[in-house]
């Protein structure tokens, strides 16, 4: 049981309950709080709902910006009791009462691109009652981009105006400060009144019927689970699927929807990054909401040069960013989620259609298909292959840190370093992405696929695959947990070997965490889902049982059962947790020094949301090619 509230339903959707009061968090770059937030939205705006009863309003239409923090409240004159809260997938809902009248104020965020929330509030005297309602926001936009020391709290430029209305009533509107509205409330004993509020950007008029029809979309829309295979997923499934569509944003620059990590990186620090992350968010889309993964897909391809280069990020003003790292593994995600989209719907049009490149580059739009070819050339021909045949690292590959934690001097790793956790991925992304190629195309990528596939099979040192190759092999002494899954699904472990290894996993990664797999061993490292999630894919070939018990650590309420104080991880998560032997267990990551911490804002990370659905997707047997098109795409041909 968590500390500060449990799992119910709401609106027939699974809902938690907060019921603690303030506890206090250190988020070590910024001040102790006592605030916990969670993250709900649609295809537009963020709502984000604090634990003490105000909100915040993020957009990333144009870029990183806030439009109101801390803020947003219905008062009643003589009503001043704590509200209760209940935090639902796109809503949330405060219930306050004294002996004399209840107020439930409900905050939702419409299905579609809506810039804006509905309030609703209803109010129910058990006496007669003639009272004056007041709703109050404070409009406060701040611009977050690349903010690794104090927020700067620079105003976004051309901030449009933001309305708060009465539905049907009156209206106030500004750029920025307050905006309050009263209305005077009269009903019998016992008789509701309901009140509806819009806040946001206004985008035209707004019927109330928005409201139940947003909510029944909503259950129409969410994908089920089989609890019989295991229990948490009923209520996680459909949580995990909101959190990941309430996260996107209609990209007002490059078309498509952005879905970037959030947590610290956007809501922080302000940059949407790395460019593999959006495509991976993107992945168990496909199954629900192909349209969106499509969209995804598109705006994400959209980051990169003529010459089929993604950046490692764009900054908080949607340029690309460069600077920082420069790896090897993006172009694989782009391939690997266009395979995967045309696998499981067929929609083999979607490729012909054009899709831009950034706006710094100048360049003409080419069919999606062209854009992903251009992708693989520069795999094949810029990034390459190293003195033994595997993937060149640059300075770094999904692992950001990798060269730093090889031990070798970095100017050499990045002229001659390789990857074998980029051979393993390539060997297996790379015949998956030639179904949707041009005949050479396609046959380059199944005999380097083949190549790559044999060259990690030699990388077995009897007891799990080495990592990488600086001035000599990397991970003899040591099993770096990233690779090993992909040795398994690209075919270069045999079966008995697969399960040895798996056995290996088991005896140290997973020894003694609760949370799942470490990175590391025997030094240990944090807890990732983004790895985890292809460790369950791979365990379900060979070791089911294993397989299922690591998805079940990665769920929230293995972290709720463990960790039943610390807030991420409760109803949203960090991308990592540290380990059981860390100082802060349960926690996650923070580098001080560099002025960056995870642990700045340890919820709203699409990690902990995407890779718990791809992973129970695997756990079904779904992957390219295992199905053909799927009815409509839909998860839920998938659960019954």
């Amino acid at each position: 049981m968590s500390a500060f509230g449990e799992w119910t339903r709401a609106e027939d959707l699974p809902a938690f309950a907060y019921t603690a009061g303030p506890r206090p968090w250190d988020p070590l770059l910024d001040p102790p709080s006592t605030t916990h937030r969670v993250h709900v939205g649609n295809r537009r705006i963020t709502l984000v709902a604090d634990t003490d009863g105000l909100c915040g309003i993020w957009d990333e239409h144009a870029d990183c910006r806030w439009i109101a923090e801390h803020t947003g409240m219905s008062a009643l004159t003589g009503l001043a009791a704590q509200p209760k809260i209940l935090f639902g997938p796109t809503f949330v809902r405060h219930t306050t009462a004294d002996d004399d009248v209840e107020l439930v104020r409900t905050v939702l965020c419409p299905e579609g691109e809506s810039p804006w929330v509905l309030i609703r509030v209803d109010i129910t005297g058990r006496t007669a009652l003639r009272r004056t309602l007041t709703e109050h926001w404070e409009v406060r936009p701040r611009l977050v981009d690349l903010e690794f020391g104090p927020p700067r709290d620079e105003r976004p430029p051309d901030m449009p105006a933001i309305v708060l209305e009465e539905i049907g009533g009156p209206r106030v509107a500004t750029g920025n400060g307050p905006l309050t509205l009263d209305k005077h409330v009269e009903a019998a004993p016992g008789e509701t009144t309901t009140v509806w509020f819009r806040f946001g950007i206004d985008d035209g008029p707004v019927d109330t019927a928005v409201y139940a029809n947003s909510l029944r979309k909503l259950r129409e829309r969410l994908p089920r689970a089989r609890s019989d295979l295991a229990p948490e997923a009923e209520i996680e499934i459909p949580w995990h699927a909101a959190m990941v569509t309430g996260a996107a944003c209609v990209d007002g620059v490059l078309g498509g929807h952005t879905l970037d990590q959030g947590s610290a990186y956007s809501f922080r620090h302000g940059f949407n990054g790395a460019a593999r992350d959006p495509l991976q968010h993107a992945l168990p889309l496909v199954y629900c909401e192909p349209d969106l993964a499509l969209s995804v897909l598109r705006n994400t391809c959209a980051w990169g040069s003529p010459d089929g280069d993604l950046p490692y990020a764009l900054d908080g003003r949607k340029q690309p960013w460069t600077r920082l790292f420069r790896p090897s593994d993006q172009n694989l995600w782009a391939l690997w989620l266009a395979a995967e989209y045309a696998s499981a719907t067929g929609d083999l049009d979607a490729f012909d259609q054009v899709v831009p490149y950034h706006p710094v580059h100048g360049a003409d739009p080419v069919p999606l298909r062209e854009n992903l070819r251009r992708q693989f050339r520069f795999f094949v021909d810029h990034i390459g292959l190293g003195e033994h045949g595997h993937v060149r690292i640059l300075n770094a590959d999904w692992n950001d840190l990798a060269i730093v934690e090889s031990g070798v001097d970095r100017e050499w790793m990045v002229e001659h370093g390789e990857s074998v956790l980029n051979s393993a991925m390539a060997a297996w992304v790379l015949p998956v992405y030639a179904g949707l190629a041009d005949p050479d195309t396609a046959a380059e990528a199944r005999r380097l696929a083949a190549d790559l596939r044999a060259r990690v099979a030699d990388e077995w040192n009897g007891r799990w695959f080495r990592r990488a190759y600086g001035t000599g092999p990397i991970g003899d002494d040591d099993l770096w947990l990233e690779v090993q899954p992909w040795a398994i699904l690209c075919g270069a472990c045999e079966p008995e070997q697969a399960r040895d290894l798996l056995r290996t996993i088991d005896e140290t990664c997973r020894a003694g965490s609760p949370l799942g797999a470490r990175v590391r061993w025997p030094a240990p490292g944090p807890v990732w889902f983004s790895v985890n999630m292809t460790l369950i894919w791979a365990a379900a070939r060979h070791d089911p049982g294993l397989a299922w018990d690591e998805w079940r650590r990665m769920s929230l309420h293995a972290h709720a059962a463990a960790y039943p104080d610390i807030w991420s991880g409760t109803v949203s998560g960090p991308d990592a947790y540290l380990p059981p032997e860390s100082d802060r267990p349960g926690e996650t990551w923070a580098m001080p020094d560099m002025g960056v911490a995870m642990q700045a804002y340890p919820v709203a990370n699409l990690h902990s949301h995407a890779q718990p659905l791809l992973a129970y997707l695997r756990l079904l047997g779904v992957e390219p090619g295992t199905k053909g098109p799927l009815p409509g795409g839909t998860f839920h041909s998938m659960v019954r």
